[in-house]
């Protein structure tokens, strides 16, 4: 078979070391294939790893609401005994009551900490990383 009837079939490419048409597009789609299955394992990585954190942070706000609860106790305690006895016993309790207060707060301020280090919730590095890789073959397809 000569050249010029390689070159009009279909799928073939001229001889001369060059790859028919229909291999370079089988290997263009596994790449993209292999590229999307490893966006998408990022992607399940890095919201993972927002779950844990999503999790964490949940459980700090319920130690918080606890602590805080036990607060409110300590504060009707304090209240008692201010009216019932003398000051040395109202001023132990008040102090008690502090101390919880300040374990509440401090505990609040560590779970809003985590949920904002795990927002937002979208995948963003992945997220990023799409778009670079639409823009790399969108500059490879221009070529």
């Amino acid at each position: 078979m000569d050249r010029a009837a390689a070159a009009a079939r279909p799928g073939t490419a001229p001889t001369g070391g060059d790859e028919p048409v229909s291999e370079l597009v089988q290997r263009a789609t596994e790449q993209l294939s292999d590229l999307v299955r490893g966006e998408m394992r990022l992607a399940r990585a890095e919201m993972t790893e927002k779950g844990k954190r999503f999790g964490k942070g949940g459980g700090l706000f319920g130690g918080a609401g606890v602590l805080g609860f036990v607060t409110l106790q300590a504060l009707a305690a304090t209240a008692i005994a201010a009216l019932a006895v003398p000051l040395p016993v109202w001023a132990a309790a008040l102090i008690v009551t502090g101390v919880l207060a300040v374990a509440t707060g401090l505990t609040a301020l560590a779970g809003r900490k985590q949920v904002r280090s795990a927002t937002p919730p979208a995948p963003q590095r992945t997220i990023d990383s799409v778009k670079a890789d639409a823009a790399e073959i969108k500059e490879s397809a221009q070529r």
